[in-house]
């Protein structure tokens, strides 16, 4: 079974989640919090598998609960959920470490193969881009020009590509991968040159935008 806490400050909002999941044979909730605080407490005590997270509650919201996690080291597969499509959450969230961001209006389906792959160690960052962040991506100045005709993207780089986006740094990709720093740090150039693009958080936009991750 897929070990589920859920956060969120609305009980129906809870209680909804909580009954759709009860459909699914290998997934269950073992605890809920209402705001960022209880979400705190009650991760580390738990120690769920996956983490469904939502964005603005009471006290801490999602992403100051992400970094809370973070500056603590006790950062487990945590899926951000929310009603709005906010470009500048879902960066945030990317950077800080979230595996996962997904929609509210997202199927049932969809959510249950959200939590198994992220729980599985994958990262599912699926929102419905923003107009305003590809009108952005289309018109974004690039130092450098991309590969024409574009090269695709390795297997490998797709692999980091997935892990950047997740907020790692070239260290802990290197270590997660089994291979030196420098090489990562070859591969991370690599990708942003047949992207286009300056920086990762540049490299991100334009993976979700391409559907890489």
């Amino acid at each position: 079974m897929i070990r589920v806490l859920l956060v969120d400050d609305q009980t129906l909002v809870r209680q909804g989640i909580r009954s759709l999941l009860d459909l699914a044979g290998d997934i269950t909730i073992v605890a809920e919090a209402a705001d960022g605080d209880e979400a705190l407490t009650a991760i580390p005590r738990e120690r769920p598998d996956v983490v469904l997270l939502d964005v603005r509650m009471p006290k801490k919201n999602g992403v100051e609960v992400l970094r809370a996690l973070k500056a603590a080291d006790a950062m487990p597969p945590v899926i951000l959920l929310t009603t709005f499509d906010d470009d500048e959450v879902l960066l945030e969230a990317v950077r800080t470490g979230a595996k996962g961001y997904l929609l509210k209006d997202v199927s049932l389906e969809q959510l249950t193969d959200a939590i198994r792959a992220v729980a599985a160690g994958g990262t599912v960052i699926r929102p419905a881009v923003t107009e305003r962040v590809l009108r952005g991506l289309e018109h974004m100045p690039r130092d450098f020009d991309a590969l024409s005709p574009a090269d695709p993207l390795t297997k490998r780089e797709l692999e980091i590509l997935r892990l950047m986006a997740g907020g790692y740094t070239n260290r802990e990709i290197a270590d997660a991968l089994g291979t030196a720093e420098g090489t990562i740090k070859n591969h991370a150039s690599s990708i942003l040159s047949k992207l286009g693009v300056r920086d990762r958080t540049r490299a991100v936009l334009k993976a979700l935008e391409r559907g890489y991750i």
